[in-house]
């Protein structure tokens, strides 16, 4: 069968090199195209043609940016089906998920298009002081400049156009380095984004070694780094990369807390979506369950039932609701954290059992929290269930770790969700649902371990323009 090749974008231009890479499907290992690794050369020459285009893109209208975002939001809905089937086959992600990640893409575009119209602008009065009698103030924000972007397999095409979407409205040129893994997706996205009257050499997407695509993170020629991947390579980065601001969204180890308030029956399909989906290779996964000992028994038989009725496949068929993790290597070390949290006492209700790159979704009562599967992101399709008396309690065993996402709190009684509200320590705090939902025009990062700065099309634009401030005598 041949299989398609996939030409890199840099400086506006379709590209090879002498590397090639090959994306493999996680569910059979069978090949679903090849593409490239941008060398030295090549992306030297998008960051300077990226600084050839800054002035005018500068100087582009609302107008002309909010029609190119539009543009690309329209036409990736019109190309729905098959962006999501090249993405599901890169990655493994069942096709349900994969059409929900390619809508999500249609909405952050056109979010950012809304958001090109309203760039914030301030007027300040300066008479509050003596001094600044007969003066005002316009305060107007200015494009950052070149913008790095890095983006993670998990959800290879909607968190690049976090990074993508908003520097366009922004005004702002951006070279975007996706996941050697899964880079599919996003290269599509680049022959879309060719098709719109952008300047060229706007938006670069190179796939890189680590060598070179270290340089991201160490030119000068970059005011603004943002990455999402994991914690150690994050904060590694911040070190290195000079004078630069840097956005940091580092993942997580995310608690929901079930109060004795809770619905089960409104609570459980949710919980079990949280747990579960994209086998729980989601930053904001629902990792840890934290359930008020009324509700506890029935709330670990009720999960139990509903995970052991996940169906297992092939991610391109539509009923598969759980499929392979994105390699045999990631699915070992998720065996070898459950297997080491079971000898140290921790209580297997499901699961545990991997077949290469697929390990059953899993259920453990009676972590420690030393234990990895507890303290650490497991990344994979394995839940901790504890028990809890009182909401200080939950709260106390929620902020328990390195990490500050999110966190869910099912929970009818107002007090106990505006503690949970002042007293977690994360960036946010889900009612009534798990921990994974998102909307993307919500602040979204976390604190701690969990990274720096926001994303969410507004708040990360704020990142990637500067203040300026006209003082003027009336």
């Amino acid at each position: 069968m041949a299989v398609d090749s996939f030409a890199i974008y840099g400086a506006g231009e379709f590209l090879t090199s002498n590397q090639s890479l090959d994306v493999a499907n996680p569910f059979n290992g069978e090949l679903v195209g090849k593409t490239f690794l941008a060398d030295q050369t090549i992306l030297n020459a998008a960051i300077e043609k990226a600084l050839l285009v800054q002035d005018e893109l500068n100087h582009l209208s609302s107008l002309k940016k909010f029609t190119i975002l539009k543009q690309i939001s329209e036409r990736i809905q019109a190309e729905r089906k098959a962006l999501a089937e090249l993405l599901c086959l890169e990655s493994g992600k069942p096709i349900r998920y994969a059409l929900a990640e390619i809508d999500r893409s249609v909405q952050t575009f056109l979010i950012a298009a809304e958001e090109s119209k309203r760039l914030p602008m301030e007027f300040l009065s300066m008479d509050w002081t003596q001094a600044g009698e007969n003066k005002e103030g316009i305060v107007k924000y200015f494009p950052i400049g070149l913008i790095a972007g890095i983006s993670p397999f998990n959800f290879p095409m909607n968190l690049a156009v976090h990074k993508i979407a908003p520097a366009i409205a922004s005004g702002c040129p951006i070279i975007l380095k996706p996941s050697s893994t899964t880079p599919l997706s996003c290269l599509a996205l680049a022959k879309i984004i060719d098709q719109t009257d952008l300047p060229k050499g706007a938006v670069s997407i190179l796939p890189m070694n680590r060598e070179t695509g270290n340089l991201l993170v160490t030119d000068d020629r970059f005011k603004l780094l943002s990455f999402t991947g994991s914690p150690d390579v994050g904060w590694k980065m911040k070190k290195e990369c000079g004078k630069k601001k840097v956005v940091l969204e580092l993942g997580g180890n995310a608690a929901t807390i079930i109060a004795s308030s809770a619905d089960l029956k409104d609570a459980l399909p949710k919980c079990l979506m949280g747990a579960f989906s994209f086998s729980g290779q989601i930053c904001i996964h629902a990792q840890r369950f934290i359930v008020h000992s009324s509700l506890y028994s029935a709330f670990v038989r009720e999960i139990q039932q509903l995970t052991e009725l996940l169906i297992p496949g092939n991610p391109l068929h539509e009923p598969t609701e759980i499929s392979h993790m994105i390699d045999e290597a990631n699915a070992k070390r998720v065996e070898n954290w459950v297997n080491e949290a079971i000898r140290s006492g921790a209580r297997l209700v499901c699961g545990g059992k991997r077949n290469g790159s697929y390990f059953e979704p899993t259920i453990l009562e009676n972590c420690d929290p030393t234990m990895k599967v507890y303290a650490e992101e497991i990344f994979g399709p394995v839940i901790c269930i504890n028990v809890f008396n009182t909401i200080e309690e939950a709260i106390e065993q929620a902020n328990n770790t390195r990490f500050g996402l999110q966190c869910g709190v099912f929970t009818n009684n107002i007090t106990e969700l505006n503690m949970c509200f002042d007293r977690l320590e994360v960036g946010g705090v889900i009612h009534n649902h798990v921990p994974t939902l998102r909307f993307d025009h919500m602040p979204y990062g976390g604190v701690k371990d969990s990274g720096l700065g926001r994303e969410g099309i507004r708040y990360a634009m704020m990142d990637m323009l500067e203040p300026k401030v006209l003082v003027k005598h009336s």
